[in-house]
């Protein structure tokens, strides 16, 4: 069982940057795709960002050139550098866990963490 800790949400003004970072327990995180996921009040839950265990990136289109998502395996630990926030941005940010092998899945998400922009 994979438990996913979620740290660096907070209050930030437009324009400002903030780090999230989601970290894993177990043995097996490099085995793991991991993901920020977002949903702000009234909305769909929405991919942000996705790491792959073979180093590929993708990111929504809405965040490209502003968030990075990185990961240190060493660590157990996925970060989503958030930059130039912008006012469509504030929303409760979601680590995502995925495993696929052997016809079966593994599916964990972490709790959650707010962010908030405002001037």
């Amino acid at each position: 069982q994979v438990q996913l800790v979620e740290s660096g949400g907070g209050l930030v003004q437009p324009g400002g940057s903030l780090r999230l970072s989601c970290t894993a327990s177990g043995s097996m995180f490099t085995s793991y795709a991991m993901s920020w996921y977002r949903q702000a009040p009234g909305k769909q839950r929405e991919l942000v960002a996705r790491s792959t265990t073979g180093g590929s990136t993708n990111y929504a289109d809405s965040v490209k050139g502003r968030f990075t998502i990185s990961r240190d395996n060493a660590k157990n630990t996925v970060y989503l550098q958030m930059n130039s926030l912008k006012p469509e941005d504030p929303a409760v940010y979601y680590c995502y866990a995925y495993r696929y092998s052997g016809g079966k899945s593994w599916l964990y998400w972490g709790q959650g963490t707010q962010v908030t922009v405002s001037s």
